[in-house]
């Protein structure tokens, strides 16, 4: 057959002769198997990459960002940042606009980082219930009792008393949990 090529390409140089692709066949089967392989070690790959938990109480829209970082950082430096969640949207509206805090004189936010931080508050407070009495301390807030529903709360709740079953409180991580109440059910 070698002979008859080289034959063929003198006698007539414009005939190109094109050698037979040879047939490897894969099985379906084979190709599936390695698609199947391949799938599951991307999908544990991207669940490794995505196990963690977020730090912070809520996942933050990109445009309320800068807004609880004003709050953190005018809030948070003298006591635990609360979660907006905890109390009413109106108990945070009215913190906003008192200079008296909790017998504390503070000087008050100004515009433009005001309207970010209450706009923050604003959308990851909760509404007041029709007749409610605003509350202004923890204890009366209807939503943290019922997100500490299994909770023997003190007569009176403190802010540094949040450490003791969130030991990652001050980094505005409720999240994490004391041994204790890691499992509790």
């Amino acid at each position: 057959m070698v002979k008859s090529l080289k034959l063929l390409r003198q006698t007539h140089p414009q005939t190109v002769v094109k050698p037979r692709p040879t047939k490897r066949g894969r099985s379906p089967v084979i190709l599936f198997l390695m698609l199947l392989l391949w799938s599951l070690i991307l999908g544990w790959g991207l669940a490794q990459a995505t196990e963690s938990t977020p730090g912070t109480v809520d996942a933050i829209a990109p445009r309320y960002e800068l807004g609880q970082e004003l709050y953190l950082e005018n809030c948070a430096t003298c006591h635990i940042g609360v979660p907006p969640g905890i109390m009413p949207t109106e108990t945070w509206r009215q913190i906003l606009q008192d200079p008296e805090h909790y017998g504390v004189q503070l000087p008050l936010l100004v515009d433009p980082p005001r309207l970010l931080v209450w706009d923050y508050l604003r959308q990851y407070s909760r509404p007041e219930a029709e007749g409610e009495q605003i509350p202004f301390r923890i204890e009366n807030s209807r939503y943290f009792k019922a997100l500490h529903p299994r909770v023997e709360l003190p007569q009176s709740v403190r802010l540094g008393t949040c450490i003791s079953c969130h030991p990652a409180a001050e980094q505005f991580n409720f999240r994490s949990l004391s041994p204790e109440w890691e499992d509790a059910p």
